[in-house]
């Protein structure tokens, strides 16, 4: 049983993962995909590495795993969000499609008044 747990966790994280590099290939521009990339890569490996600890079943392993994981959560959304805004900041441009522009200076001229 604990076999079909593990291939169903690392089945779904390299899935997850797969979904990530599409992504990569199909979204417009480099915001969506630095987003679309960090939500799916860091619930795949999450998934991979609680797999991983099914595995080893040992105290140092799952401890490590865990560290991993709440790293990845924490770390995760943070750099992705300091990339955009550096991309942003930098010059790169939206999609044209984009309805919305959050940090242009006509937005930030409005907030202030």
């Amino acid at each position: 049983m604990m076999e079909i747990v593990m291939m169903i966790l690392s089945g779904l994280g390299a899935i997850f993962i797969l979904l990530a590099s599409i992504g990569m290939l199909r979204m417009p521009d480099f915001y969506l995909r630095v987003s679309v990339t960090t939500k799916a890569v860091t619930l795949g490996s999450g998934l991979i590495l609680i797999a991983a600890t099914l595995y080893f079943q040992e105290i140092g392993v799952t401890s490590r795993v865990l560290a991993i994981i709440f790293f990845l959560l924490l770390t995760a959304p943070v750099a992705a969000h300091m990339i955009g805004r550096a991309a942003y900041i930098s010059g790169v441009k939206l999609w044209d499609k984009s309805v919305m522009d959050e940090m242009s200076e006509e937005k930030r001229e409005d907030n202030q008044q």
